[in-house]
């Protein structure tokens, strides 16, 4: 090249940007969508719950197009994570969606039950006329599930793959659920991110701690806990006590709980309390929820193939750890139906953990007017929820078109959650580099505030709650 030739400078790749559609001052719809000049990425697809104007934005569009991304990742299978999936598939995606293969089984389970219910309500909106929209319409419907679980990509953690050439993941066990991780991406100019996803408490009954952070330029970390700590031990004895007060007179306790895990975690539970005689053999323990119990057949499953995610004095007990018999199944409508006309005590688990639909209703429905019952409310009830109103003290609730009378006893055990606390966050932060910018997602406002701050004054980290639908760049 002669001195009168310019040099001609390498084109620089731009930073990526990084955009908050969901899970963000609010504990629902995780969406996380990472932009760079090649690779377009969702961190979490899921479904937003609770109040209706937050239930309303499952209806809002993309700031994309979905056909134009190349690649989900899915954090763990619970609805409010993997829950909207089927409704970007209904509108072109037909990228992989990477996560861990029980991650995907469960996935499967939680989304063809999020079909039906959908479908269900659409059908009697319309049978009854109280939907504004002619005709009402599911966000997505059972043929939608159908093509979405074609797209699972199964990912082993620990290992590192290529989603698009420049842009790496690994994934890490994440401690929440079966099959949960959290997620370290690599991006074509080099910079980094993390997705704690929701990440689980050391002490979970079944599954191993976490494991830790161990640095990215840009941390996203979730806050659902983020203002209080768990006391395991105090709901433990409460557990127990709520229980024995219910049987001494006469009634029945109603546990809702979410199909995936936290049914695993309360018969865990409840099978401790059988050995100890605290929970009798002559009350019998319902599981009524055919989500549930597909979702226990693979926590079985993995009990039996030695999971290394499980904790090794689980494995050695086996099956009998989650199984408090006498136990029994409700799969159909009718054994359901049947679960009505048998005497009390008893303790019936069902679905959904925050009493927003299912089978629970219907229990609810029948024992909330007798005082002789308990609901027990085992982990976070959301805001907008009838679990929150149950905890917040409701004389009333509302449950197909009428108000029923609250006169049972309701019991608020939220260290039943499979989240981690504020202090067992920050002992997953510690120890790893600082971030550029530590983004405090998946949590209410009053929570995320509160990891921020303490993120900010212990760690020295810049720690920001950003805003639903705010865009940063990753530096």
């Amino acid at each position: 090249m002669s001195e009168a030739e310019p040099h001609l400078a390498e084109p620089r790749t731009r930073p990526a940007l990084l955009r908050f559609l969901g899970g963000v001052r609010t504990v629902t719809g995780s969406k996380f969508l990472i932009e760079s000049d090649h690779a377009r990425v969702l961190l979490d697809c899921g479904l937003f719950q609770g109040f209706a104007d937050l239930r309303r934005r499952n209806w809002a569009k993309l700031p994309c197009d979905a056909s134009s991304i190349h690649a989900v990742v899915i954090t763990h299978a619970h609805l409010d994570h993997c829950g909207y999936l089927p409704r970007l598939v209904r509108h072109g995606f037909r990228g992989p969606i990477l996560a861990t293969a029980h991650t995907a089984r469960l996935a499967e389970i939680v989304l063809r039950d999020s079909a039906r219910l959908q479908m269900e309500a659409a059908q009697h909106a319309n049978e009854h006329g109280w939907s504004k929209h002619r005709p009402a319409k599911p966000l997505y419907d059972e043929s939608d599930v159908d093509t979405t679980v074609r797209f699972f990509d199964p990912v082993e953690v620990g290992s590192e793959i290529e989603i698009m050439t420049g842009t790496r993941l690994v994934l890490h066990h994440g401690g929440h659920i079966l099959g949960s991780a959290w997620a370290h991406l690599t991006l074509e100019d080099g910079h980094t991110l993390a997705t704690s996803g929701d990440l689980g408490r050391p002490g979970h009954p079944l599954l191993l701690p976490p494991e830790p952070f161990s640095g990215a330029d840009v941390l996203l970390t979730e806050s659902t806990y983020g203002d209080r700590a768990h006391e395991p031990e105090r709901a433990q004895a409460e557990f127990a006590a709520v229980l024995t007060r219910t049987f001494a007179r006469g009634g029945t306790a109603v546990i809702p709980a979410f199909a995936i895990d936290r049914t695993e975690v309360v018969l865990h539970e409840l099978a401790d309390l059988r050995h100890s005689g605290i929970l009798p053999r002559s009350v019998p323990v319902y599981v009524d929820s055919p989500m549930a119990l597909a979702a226990l057949d693979v926590y079985r499953e993995a009990l039996r193939d030695h999971s290394p995610e499980i904790r090794p004095e689980i494995l050695a007990l086996g099956e009998q750890a989650i199984s408090p018999a006498p136990f029994r199944t409700a799969r159909t409508v009718q054994e359901s139906i049947s679960i009505n006309s048998a005497p009390g005590p008893a303790v019936i688990v069902s679905s959904a953990g925050m009493a927003t639909g299912g089978r629970v209703l219907h229990h609810l429905h029948r024992l909330l007017p007798d005082p002789r019952n308990a609901v027990v409310v085992v982990g976070f009830a959301a805001a907008g929820t009838r679990a929150r109103d149950l905890v917040d003290g409701a004389r009333t609730l509302k449950m197909f078109g009428e108000y029923v009378p609250v006169r049972a006893e309701v019991a608020d055990l939220p260290h039943f959650s499979a989240h981690a606390d504020a202090g067992q966050i920050m002992d997953w932060l510690r120890g790893a580099p600082a971030p550029h910018t530590t983004y405090v997602v998946h949590g209410e406002e009053s929570s995320s505030d509160a990891l921020r701050d303490r993120i900010d004054n212990e760690l020295g980290w810049t720690a920001v709650v950003p805003r639903p639908g705010e865009a940063v760049l990753v530096r």
